[in-house]
C-alpha cells in the first residue's frame, strides 16, 4: 500500500518540536481521539520507548503497539507500529525541518510494510480514513506542542524570578 502523508508548519523551533515528540507519553495529547487506553513500557523518551494503544479507526478496534525505533537528534523519530495481531506492520516517521522565516515544517508519513489483505483490497479507504485521521493529529499535536512550548516558558521565567534562598552551611551548634 501507498503511503500517507500529513504536514504542518509550527511556530517551535526543531529542537523543542523534538523535545516533545520524543517523549512517548506526550503522543497521547494529541492522538487520543482515536488512540486509547495508552500503557507505556522502555525508556521514557528516545529508542526503545514504548506503547502499546488502542486504536479506533473506520469502526473497527485493534490493540497497536508502537515502539521508536530510529532517532536522530532533532531531525528525525520512526516508530515501528505492530498490530491486527501481528498481520499489520507499519512505520510512522515524524521528519523535522527548520523553516528559514523561523519555525519548523513538520511532516508525518505512515508507511505500511505489510496489512491484512481485507485492508490492501480497500486500500482508497483505508488511506483516505488514515490521512483523515493524522491531518486532525497534526492539528492537535501543533495545539499541544503550543500548550506545551508555554508552560515550559512560563516555569522557566518563574524559577527565574523566584528569590534564591541563601543555604547556610555551617554545621556547627546555632548562635
Amino acid at each position: 500500500m501507498k503511503a500517507v502523508s500529513v504536514s504542518i508548519d509550527v511556530h517551535q523551533t526543531p529542537e523543542q518540536v523534538y523535545d516533545f515528540l520524543d517523549v512517548m507519553a506526550h503522543h497521547e495529547r494529541f492522538t487520543n481521539h482515536y488512540l486509547t487506553d495508552w500503557r507505556y513500557s522502555g525508556p521514557v523518551r528516545g529508542i526503545g520507548s514504548c506503547a502499546t494503544v488502542t486504536a479506533t479507526l473506520g469502526g473497527a478496534k485493534t490493540d497497536v503497539t508502537i515502539e521508536v525505533v530510529e532517532a536522530e537528534v532533532p531531525r528525525r523519530i520512526v516508530e515501528r507500529n505492530v498490530s491486527a495481531a501481528g498481520r499489520r506492520l507499519a512505520h510512522g516517521t515524524y521528519v523535522i525541518e527548520p523553516l528559514r522565516a523561523g519555525g519548523t515544517h513538520l511532516s508525518f508519513t505512515y508507511t505500511w510494510l505489510q496489512a491484512p489483505l481485507a485492508e490492501r483490497l480497500l486500500a482508497p479507504v483505508v488511506r483516505a480514513v488514515m490521512r483523515r485521521a493524522n491531518r486532525t493529529v497534526m492539528q492537535r499535536l501543533a495545539t499541544e506542542l503550543a500548550r506545551h512550548v508555554s508552560d515550559t516558558n512560563q516555569t522557566t521565567a518563574h524559577a527565574a524570578s523566584s528569590p534564591r534562598r541563601r543555604h547556610d552551611t555551617h554545621r556547627g551548634p546555632a548562635q
